[in-house]
């Protein structure tokens, strides 16, 4: 059975609908909870398949936060060895960043459902059934491409929705991992962000 480890920074923030997917599609899942685990946990991590997920920290913010600097070696070292990686949102910030791109704030906050314009890379990739659709969006910080990186998709206000390093790698900036369940635990953990 293949193996899938998912990096998790809040709980709630999970594999959503693509923890069923991964199950049926013969994966062994777990998660590792990236604020309770060990630096060395996290660098040292050995998977088939790597999830990095999103949460409400920045991937600059690794002096606060030292286990982002665990994440970001160990994608230094998988994306480095083309070792099958998907990021979401933060996931994504930080595989860029571990790609050597900048990751700043945005123009603007995107925080709810708003459609993806694909790139002709991106209609030619697992994302050519997003072309056009309102996907869910809760992010403030962007990146830039990483170089070598093929762009898949935008919206209006963030010029980088998604990449592709080869055949194994993606960045996702957007959630499309969400379920309708999971959203309300989202409103009430992040209800801060939704009063600003």
């Amino acid at each position: 059975m293949p193996d899938c480890i998912a990096i998790r920074h809040l709980a709630f923030e999970d594999l959503g609908y693509f923890d069923d997917v991964l199950r049926d599609a013969g994966f062994g899942v777990r998660y590792l909870d990236a604020p309770a685990a060990s630096g060395g946990d996290i660098e040292n991590l050995e998977t088939g398949l790597l999830i990095v997920l999103g949460g409400p920290l920045g991937a600059n913010d690794e002096n606060d936060y030292p286990f982002l600097a665990a994440e970001l070696r160990l994608l230094e070292r998988r994306l480095e060895h083309n070792r099958p990686t998907l990021g979401i949102c933060l996931g994504a910030q930080l595989m860029a960043r571990a790609l050597g791109a900048r990751v700043a704030p945005g123009v603007c906050s995107e925080i709810g459902w708003l459609p993806l314009r694909l790139t002709p890379a991106g209609g030619a990739s697992p994302l050519k059934h997003f072309d056009g659709v309102p996907v869910f969006h809760w992010h403030s910080d962007a990146f830039d491409l990483p170089e070598h990186a093929l762009p898949l998709a935008s919206t209006a206000d963030c010029p980088h929705q998604g990449f592709a390093l080869g055949p194994n790698i993606l960045g996702l900036q957007f959630h499309p991992e969400v379920t309708a369940r999971g959203l309300e635990s989202w409103y009430v953990g992040h209800y801060r962000a939704l009063s600003d």
